[in-house]
């Protein structure tokens, strides 16, 4: 097998695994380019389906495309998609694009705070209704407990202390002293009751591995990762007023697959132009610790 072909086998190795050990899964979608290959993983995993909901948090504040772009994929794909937000601080405008917060708060509070509560059902969910095409408020949902999450070790540092399988406490917070031992492909998966356990299928992948694979599957992505035009493109993807693109003529997969193989973006973090990175001196550790993706 080749590099890609290995990495593939262990990610699906991962997705049934978790699927076996864990009764209340729901996997993160963030529409972005490595949580959209996780789930064309777990559709092939499971025979062309997806039989664990999707979660996406949305803060208002995703690119607009970033929306129409997941009900497009989650309507053909028939995916049992889950919204979750933080409506009160929203309705409160304690965001950082209204002046109450700085990013890192507002990242705690639309994405962290979002995201436990949703997955404990304390509060509303949206639920696509693929009958009627629109979104059905649920309330009291069951209690998420098992989280798949496209994390990869080489995008920031914090995330290169995860395990495949990582357990948080019944608060969702992540304790990175605690992580277990991943050695020869053994891994934990019976956690005292009440642990929460993040899973990474994706963890040894890198930048590089996941446009090549994207390139070689035809997986459909996001058209904000390619330059149209005006000589910039994004390469991560996050709420607009704190992401920004980078200089590229890339106008294609081949394209930025050629850009991380000749070293364009070798010595330029992937996450340089999220700006909320920047107020964390520990990296995303501090979100991360709080329940950040």
């Amino acid at each position: 097998m080749d590099q890609l072909e290995t990495l593939e086998s262990q990610s699906i190795f991962i997705l049934r695994e978790a699927y076996r050990s864990f009764q209340n899964l729901v996997m993160l979608w963030s529409i972005g380019k490595d949580s959209t290959v996780l789930l064309w993983l777990a559709r092939k995993a499971f025979f062309g389906h997806a039989p664990i909901p999707l979660l996406h948090i949305d803060t208002s504040y995703k690119i607009p495309e970033m929306i129409e772009y997941r009900d497009r994929f989650a309507r053909e794909w028939k995916l049992n998609l889950i919204v979750g937000q933080n409506v009160e601080a929203l309705k409160a405008k304690q965001t950082f694009p209204d002046s109450n917060a700085t990013r890192l708060q507002c990242c705690g509070r639309l994405k962290s705070e979002a995201l436990k509560h949703t997955l404990s059902g304390e509060w509303p969910r949206r639920v696509l209704n693929h009958e009627t095409g629109e979104y059905d408020i649920v309330e009291g949902g069951e209690p998420f407990t098992g989280v798949i999450v496209g994390a990869r070790a080489d995008e920031e540092g914090s995330r290169s202390k995860e395990r495949y399988f990582s357990p948080r406490d019944q608060h969702n917070e992540w304790d990175v002293s605690e992580q277990p031992l991943e050695l020869w492909n053994q891994f934990k998966t019976d956690f005292a009751p009440g642990t929460h356990v993040r899973i990474h299928p994706l963890l040894d992948w890198t930048e590089l591995n996941i446009w090549e694979y994207i390139e070689r599957e035809n997986i459909p992505i996001i058209g904000l990762y390619f330059d149209r035009g005006g000589g910039k493109r994004y390469r991560s993807l996050g709420c607009f007023p704190c992401t920004f693109p980078v200089e590229s003529t890339a106008k294609n997969v081949s394209e930025i697959v050629e850009e991380l193989r000749s070293g364009k973006f070798s010595n330029i973090a992937e996450r340089s132009g999220r700006a909320q990175d920047k107020e964390d001196f520990s990296g995303l550790e501090t979100l991360r610790r709080d329940g950040y993706m």
